[in-house]
């Protein structure tokens, strides 16, 4: 029978086996994907032993109980390995339901012709079983939304789109750092928590203490409450009275121990003046100034502090020491949307490059997207497979055309002649199209889907609709500003050569807001020219802010 309790901390390790298949680097079992992923599909791994762990997709018993069939999958690939087991071997009731956790040793062997398997395991020895209820499991067999997986944070990556979504963030997450270190960027850490608002737009989430501290002083004032007036003047009193006697015994020229003594009892007096002067001051609720204003004095960082909404005006200080930076990490927007464009939490990409111009800046724009759709079909291809059968079925196509394809580059000013042009040709837009527009995503993906059906990089922007820190332009209604437009997405990218002319910015500061002073203040630095490349990242919205 099956051992269904937790085996000895040394069990698994003591067992070998010979001739087996080599195991992962750290774990005594061999890694389904080095079995199943081969070219050949595992079939040249016939006869070899393996022990393998994992969980069942799907099992049945067969031939009136004799045996089982079940599909195990251990995460590391999306292919699931088939592994025969025999009654003999086990409780094949404990083994065959969904989510079963179990590791075996077996012998791969090729499977009859005809069948889908290019190898299978029959199984010589069942080491472990971690059964579950049936009855009480919550993923069933059957394709289940994404909505309803939110409710099952514990259980979700066990599905094959989580953890489908999962490899391949992870190869898109490996594959960034590899190009920019390849590229001569260092990786810069930036801070999460921040006091600066980089962007200015008062969407940040808040990071404070006073909520937590409010709540606690409140439950404690209601347990213990506050001295009363009259506690405070009885206090007051102990002190004069206390004084008095000092006053008197010095008088009296009393010895220096009895002078001592008394003023001893002086000083407490006065320490426990001061302690119940002030807790009667204390109030519940947040704290506030005279003013009526929140006293983020009393704060952890007394100041007022966020998550932060970009590394940017920190790694821009380290640009100008090291030349070529990125930073990588999560951003977090306390915007009140829930389309798939606005998120809570998201990762983004931000590169800084010095002595560099807006050409600069798109050839490591496009450069690096080619680079990641490459490495997803170099490394990813059976995840993305996954992806085109279940949700998109263009997207493989898509990423070859986007690794293989020179990017377009267009103007913001022709790409506003092209739109007007399909307007007047009969194609309507929801939004109008005129110059000085910031182009909504049915033109970005009108340009990138119908005219050019290719990636487009647009640039030179009308400075009105940019940040005053990009460069101004020699027609002086243009900033040298670009995004990276896509198949099916829109805008991905988006970037500019900063102004490095002290005077140009100086004059354009006039024309800007007041509030605008700090971010100015981080950027009037005469330094070389900086362009940068923002991406937004492959995002999760955090299951935390889950709607309703």
């Amino acid at each position: 029978m099956a051992d269904t309790s937790s085996p000895p901390t040394d069990q698994l390790a003591v067992t070998t086996l010979d001739d087996e298949v080599p195991k992962a680097q750290f774990s005594d079992r061999v890694p389904i994907r080095s079995i199943i992923s081969r070219p050949d599909g595992g079939s040249g791994l016939a006869g070899r032993k393996a022990r393998v762990g994992g969980w069942v997709k799907t099992g049945r018993k067969a031939d009136k109980d004799a045996f089982a069939f079940l599909e195990i999958n251990d995460g590391s690939c999306a292919g699931n390995l088939q592994v025969i087991v025999e009654a003999s071997l086990g409780e094949l009731g404990q083994l065959v339901p969904t989510g079963t956790c179990v590791v075996v040793d077996g012998h791969l062997k090729l499977p009859p012709a005809g069948t889908k398997q290019k190898i299978e395991l029959r199984a010589d020895k069942v080491l472990h079983v971690g059964p579950v209820d049936p009855a009480k499991y919550p993923l069933p067999k059957m394709r289940l939304t994404l909505e309803f997986l939110r409710d099952f944070v514990h259980l979700r990556s066990r599905t094959n789109t989580i953890s489908a979504v999962a490899r391949i963030r992870n190869a898109l997450a490996y594959a960034t750092h590899t190009f920019f270190n390849k590229e001569g960027f260092l990786y810069v850490h930036t801070p999460i928590v921040t006091t600066s608002d980089c962007e200015g737009a008062g969407e940040m989430f808040q990071v404070t203490t006073l909520l937590s501290e409010a709540e606690r002083l409140e439950k404690e004032l209601l347990q213990n409450p506050p001295p009363t007036e009259a506690d405070v003047e009885a206090a007051r009193l102990v002190v004069k009275e206390k004084g008095d006697v000092v006053s008197q015994l010095k008088a009296a020229k009393a010895t220096k121990p009895e002078i001592g003594a008394a003023v001893d009892q002086l000083k407490k007096a006065k320490e426990s003046l001061a302690k119940v002067e002030e807790r009667s001051k204390l109030k519940p609720g947040i704290p506030k100034k005279d003013d009526g204003k929140v006293d983020y004095g009393k704060d952890f960082f007394a100041r007022q502090a966020f998550l932060t909404v970009s590394g940017q005006l920190q790694v821009e200080s380290y640009v100008c020491a090291l030349s070529s930076v990125y930073t990588f990490g999560p951003t977090f927007r306390a915007e009140n949307s829930h389309t798939s464009r606005h998120l809570a939490e998201f990762w983004m990409v931000e590169p800084e490059i010095a002595f560099a111009e807006l050409k600069d800046d798109m050839n490591c724009a496009e450069a690096y997207v080619k680079f990641l759709c490459q490495w997803l079909l170099d490394n990813c291809l059976e995840d993305m497979e996954f992806m085109a059968d279940k949700f998109d079925k263009g997207c493989i196509d898509r990423l070859k055309l986007v690794a293989s394809t020179p990017f377009i580059r267009v103007s913001y000013t022709e790409a506003v002649e092209i739109l007007e042009d399909a307007v007047k040709n009969g194609k309507k837009f929801e939004n109008e199209v005129k110059w000085g527009i910031d182009l909504a995503s049915e033109h970005e993906r009108f340009l990138t889907e119908v005219k050019f059906q290719k990636p487009v990089i647009v640039y030179n922007y009308p400075k009105e609709i940019k940040a005053f820190y990009m460069r101004l332009n020699d027609d002086l209604k243009t900033v040298a500003a670009m995004d990276v437009l896509v198949p099916k997405v829109g805008e991905l990218i988006g970037g500019s050569q900063r102004e490095e002319r002290y005077d140009v910015i100086q004059s354009r500061y006039t024309c800007i807001p007041e509030a605008f002073s700090p971010l100015l203040m981080t950027r009037l630095v005469n330094d070389p020219h900086r362009g940068r490349v923002q991406m937004l990242w492959i995002t999760v919205r955090s299951n935390a802010l889950k709607p309703g």
